[in-house]
């Protein structure tokens, strides 16, 4: 995800000498430097009088307890803090980074790496106005974003787009599946199941009525598309079990959090 952030960036005109990169693996240092950006092994190394004005983070939550104190001096000197490091709280940072550090949390999702991805974010009351425009836009860079005052969203946000690609790439392998067992080759129905997925979203993204109706448009009364919707539309169909689905994600996330 941080690699998709970057390069997004800078196709966006952001200048590369305007970013450093701390980066301990020797093997993604080298797609860093080919896009002519300074990247460093740890915090130790940046520039003694580096002042960000945002200090992203972009890091695997596990380590984040080691991580984040490296950074408590830029925090308390004005820098927004940025994290995607999922279910870490705006309080698990604010105790490494200060009480009075302006961090805005953030859950992103994987189809960013094709700049169509969507983020949720959520600033504390320390985030100024023009930091939440600047957070913005660096998020922009792979897709829509939105943004909620109540951080205990985040957790249902991760379990529906955090997640959810996983869903829908579950339901190609499913369509792609059952079109087998009907009797089709392999090859033919992943194919199929993989340019339905991709055509429909393209759909609902241009088009301007609900999902609902698009789905309505499709279905003819008595037609081949109402007998498999009376199936998945059906008790324990994919509605119910789609809630589930989002429900005992929504928990793990909490959990996650603690």
């Amino acid at each position: 995800m941080g690699g998709a952030l970057l390069a997004g960036w800078l196709d966006r005109g952001v200048k590369p000498e305007s970013i450093h990169v701390v980066e301990p693996a020797a093997t993604l240092t080298a797609e860093v430097k080919r896009r002519n950006v300074a990247v460093m092994a740890s915090a130790d190394a940046l520039p003694p009088g580096l002042a960000p004005d945002v200090v992203v983070f972009a890091v695997k939550p596990q380590g984040l307890d080691e991580i984040a104190p490296q950074y408590r001096r830029f925090a308390e000197n004005g820098a927004a803090v940025l994290s995607i490091a999922a279910g870490k709280t705006i309080a698990s940072f604010a105790r490494h980074l200060g009480a009075r550090a302006a961090i805005v949390r953030s859950m992103p999702n994987t189809p960013a790496a094709v700049r169509r991805g969507i983020t949720v974010a959520c600033a504390n009351a320390h985030v100024t106005v023009a930091q939440r425009a600047v957070c913005q836009e660096l998020l922009e860079a792979v897709g829509e974003v939105a943004w909620v005052d109540d951080e205990g969203l985040l957790d249902p946000v991760t379990a529906v787009s955090g997640s959810g690609p996983a869903y829908v790439f579950l339901l190609i392998e499913c369509l792609a599946a059952a079109g087998v067992e009907a009797g089709l080759s392999k090859d033919l129905a992943d194919r199929l199941a993989r340019a339905t997925v991709i055509g429909s979203g393209e759909l609902a993204r241009v088009s301007k009525e609900s999902a609902a109706q698009l789905r309505q448009n499709v279905t003819s009364p008595g037609g081949t598309t109402a007998a498999a919707l009376e199936v998945l539309m059906g008790k324990d169909g994919l509605a119910q079990l789609m809630q589930r689905a989002v429900a005992a994600a929504t928990r793990r996330s909490r959990e996650l959090a603690g």
